[in-house]
This record gives C-alpha cells, structure tokens and sequence, in this order.
C-alpha cells in the first residue's frame, strides 16, 4: 500500500461523489454533500469526532426508510444535526 496522503481536495470530492451516485444509480439531489458535510461537521463537534460517520450512517438509514425524496434525506440530516446540536454529555 502506498503512502499517500487520504485528505482530499475538493475538486477529489465531487469526482468521489459522482462515482458513489453513478454506482447507485442517484441524481445529484439525491446525494446533498453539503448538507452531509455539515451534520459530519456538527456531531464531531457537538458529540464526538468519531460520532461524525455514525451520525451520518443513520441519517441515511432513516432517510432511506422514510422513502426516496430527496426532501426526506434533508429532513433526516436535520434530525440528527438537531440532536447533535442540542447534546450535552
């Protein structure tokens, strides 16, 4: 295994974006890196920083369960960003 470096540029970003959207047969909406980025942003500084991927795991679990509207993803992320926001350990 090489020794390269795992930060990515941006630009790196949305190539990885587009290939997880291509793979899974989702648009554009379907995948709001932004919004996912924030919540990623949110829990690691409101619960912890390795709650971040768990936070995001179950956004997209619920979303998912919720059916496939894009508005049902944001309302998931929400969610746990609200909750992230308001935690107090």
């Amino acid at each position: 295994m090489s020794e390269q470096s795992r930060t990515l540029p941006p630009e790196a970003l949305d190539d990885w974006a587009a290939a997880l959207r291509e793979r899974f047969g989702l648009s554009q909406a379907d995948v709001p890196v932004g919004a996912v980025l924030d919540l990623a942003r949110d829990v690691a500084n409101g619960v912890a920083r390795p709650a971040a991927p768990l936070g995001a795991f179950v956004a997209g679990l619920a979303a998912g369960r919720a059916g496939s509207d894009p508005d049902e993803v944001r309302a998931a992320l929400a969610a746990v960003t609200a909750l992230a926001n308001s935690w107090e350990q």
